[in-house]
């Protein structure tokens, strides 16, 4: 187990590599280049410049989350062989600078959901929370402006203000595309770019659609192990793989995050361990990484990754504001640090236990 923190870039994130390098245990960031467009090809320039700055603070880029996948190959129009040779190139580049994990996603217009950005809980931390009952008196085209006081003044991973702004075209792409039609986009992709994961040992590691239904109507295709399953065997290559992100699989309460964990043993790529408290099942918000603070037991997750041989990357996820920082909701730096630190307890006294 590798043990990693999300880095946005110099320009974007308020936690600096010094700061990253100082949580005991993390050796690499996951990172991206931030201002690139979806579908354009990454120049290997920026890549190794990006590389160098992590290598000179005593890091290694660990992953990249996210090579955004554009909407031409989501919806699967006339455009989309170009736009995957251009994902191709990106991958060809990464390879060549000894990059090897990807994670991505395939959700439709959104990337992810939340209907508040800073709810307050009772410890008086902030956390980003989801309600049902808000999205269903929302018009899509008005969430991001129902959020965007609380960013913080940062641009939100998938919610960029101009990709908002052109969220009734987006919904007009995807009128036509079912579950069943995603996921034969989804294998297209992927059929597609697997030779140069060959090539190059690239891992792409999906994330799981966050929340775990639909929302607005737009189709999920990554919810439930019974999805993931489905893909892993219509792709059966090792680098067709999961990201296992706790927190959007386990939005639907009856998805069993252990029993997940070993159906898809040796394809879990990557993996973003947090917790999350429900109110109700469709209104949760996040939480401390604890057992004890929400309604996961991490220990179980954690053990289930131990025993199921996983050897891979690894990073707390979403944390709360607390500490009085300001950064973009989800990434400050205290609550993550306090994640990283506490999930390699777990890991330490699972690892002891079992050689015991």
């Amino acid at each position: 187990m590798e043990m990693t923190f999300r880095w946005f870039g110099s320009k974007f994130d308020t936690v600096s590599l010094k700061y990253i390098r100082q949580i005991p245990g993390v050796k690499g960031v996951i990172t991206t280049l931030y201002d690139t467009t979806p579908g354009e090809a990454w120049d290997r320039d920026a890549i190794k410049a990006i590389k160098k700055e992590v290598t000179d603070a005593g890091l290694k880029i660990s992953g990249i989350e996210s090579v955004n996948v554009c909407d031409s190959i989501k919806v699967g129009d006339a455009d989309r062989d170009r736009y995957i040779d251009n994902y191709i190139k990106t991958l060809t580049n990464l390879g060549e600078e000894d990059i090897h994990t990807v994670c991505y996603n395939f959700m439709p217009v959104f990337d992810w959901t939340r209907t508040e950005l800073a709810r307050v809980r009772s410890d008086g931390s902030t956390v980003m929370a989801y309600t049902q009952e808000a999205v269903d008196k929302i018009d899509p085209s008005d969430i991001f402006n129902s959020l965007s006081k609380h960013t913080n003044g940062h641009i939100l991973p998938g919610w960029e203000p101009e990709r908002m702004s052109q969220v009734q075209e987006l919904f007009e792409m995807y009128k036509d595309v079912d579950a069943d039609k995603l996921f034969d986009n989804l294998v297209y992709f992927l059929n597609a770019i697997m030779p140069v994961c060959d090539k190059y040992d690239i891992n792409m590691a999906i994330h799981p659609d966050d929340p775990a239904w639909s929302v607005f109507g737009l189709a999920r295709i990554i919810t439930n192990k019974e999805q993931i399953v489905k893909l892993l065997q219509a792709v059966d290559n090792v680098h067709n793989g999961v990201t296992l992100c706790t927190g959007s699989f386990g939005t639907k309460l009856n998805n069993d995050i252990v029993d997940t964990i070993y159906a898809i043993k040796g394809r879990i790529h990557f993996a973003h361990v947090r917790n999350l408290k429900f109110i109700t099942p469709t209104n949760f918000e996040e939480s401390a990484h604890l057992s004890s603070d929400g309604d996961f037991d991490m220990y179980a997750i954690m053990k289930a990754l131990y025993d199921s041989g996983f050897d891979g990357i690894i990073r707390p996820d979403h944390g709360r504001m607390i500490w009085g920082e300001e950064a973009m909701p989800g990434y400050g730096l205290y609550d993550r640090a306090l994640g990283a630190v506490y999930l390699q307890g777990l890991w330490e006294a699972i690892d002891k236990n079992s050689k015991q």
